[in-house]
């Protein structure tokens, strides 16, 4: 009888160091993993964190010694100046979301149809890949700055004026509807130059559907037409949405973006930190409730399978009816 409850006891024991030992390796790889990130953290604290917080501070205060930099309460002061006093910021800023909704979604539009046309089985398919992405290569800083440093922009200029381009024939239709076909090409090559990383975004969704989903579509009766809205658009709709997503934080940080050349120019010309600041928290509030309102809207169209939880859409069934 001893020698039984000596061996139980023993078991538990055994049982106890096994458990001990385990939370002990849990523990550790916790401990393991907070050092392999501890340089981003503690990156992420001085130079995003902290700076997000001074930002902040700056928007409701005033600047009153730069040494030491001390900085007065004034409360929503800055904030009642940009929409109150500042005859610019409001315009600007109501012309921003006008050009950003316009040129949005023809951006989601031609991107998903440029995805669409090179996901066919044409030939080349990685050579049209490169050649819509290049202009997006293209349009980063220090690509542009260095093309720029070249003079590039202005052989570009001086070729326009070399009567190549047949202004002649422009002209004989009248100065409106010169500016009305310049405009209208203009805002065309600007989508396809920001259109790279959405036509990319859209390929790699297009190419993860079955290809039995359409071979059944087909034999359901079901038309091309059909096969794009119940199977293309509901398979990519989580790709349609981080795409929507970033076109809209693209076209509102670009910096191009008039808004935030106009921030900058209150920041460092004018040394109006405090008003800088504000105007940039009103600017990041707007971009972010309207990405989470986007988010909200698009919430009950994102299709999940039924095994996922909250899934609300699931396969339909084909048919010409």
């Amino acid at each position: 009888m001893r020698g039984l409850i000596k061996e139980s006891l023993k078991e538990n024991d055994i049982k106890r160091s096994k458990k001990l030992l385990s939370l002990t390796m849990e523990t550790r790889q916790k401990v393991e993993g907070l050092i392999f990130i501890s340089p981003f953290l503690v990156g992420l604290i001085l130079f995003f964190l902290y700076p997000l917080y001074m930002s902040l501070k700056l928007s409701f205060g005033k600047i009153t010694r730069v040494v030491g930099f001390e900085v007065a309460w004034k409360g929503i002061e800055n904030y009642t100046r940009a929409f109150l006093i500042d005859i610019n910021f409001l315009p600007m800023f109501l012309q921003v979301i006008k050009n950003t909704l316009t040129e949005a979604p023809l951006i989601i539009l031609l991107s998903l149809l440029i995805a669409i046309l090179i996901n066919k089985d044409i030939k080349c398919k990685g050579f049209f890949r490169t050649v819509f992405f290049i202009p997006f290569l293209l349009g980063t800083g220090e690509v542009m700055r260095q093309l720029l440093s070249q003079g590039v922009d202005k052989q570009v200029l001086s070729l326009m004026d070399s009567n190549i381009i047949p202004y002649s024939i422009l002209n004989y239709f009248g100065s409106d509807v010169v500016m009305t076909i310049e405009n209208v090409f203009g805002m065309l090559v600007q989508i396809l130059w920001r259109s790279g990383v959405q036509i990319l975004l859209f390929l790699s969704g297009l190419q993860g559907i079955s290809e039995s989903l359409y071979e059944s579509a087909k034999i359901d009766g079901a038309t091309e037409w059909e096969m794009l809205w119940k199977i293309t658009l509901p398979m990519i709709s989580p790709i349609l949405l981080l795409n929507i997503v970033y076109t809209l934080v693209d076209s509102f940080t670009n910096m191009r973006n008039p808004i935030l050349s106009y921030i900058q120019d209150h920041a460092f010309k004018q040394t109006q930190f405090e008003y800088a600041a504000a105007m940039g928290w009103l600017y990041f509030i707007f971009i972010i409730l309207l990405v989470l309102v986007t988010m909200g809207l698009m919430r009950n169209y994102i299709y999940t399978t039924g095994a996922e939880k909250g899934g609300k859409r699931r396969a339909r069934k084909y048919s010409r009816v």
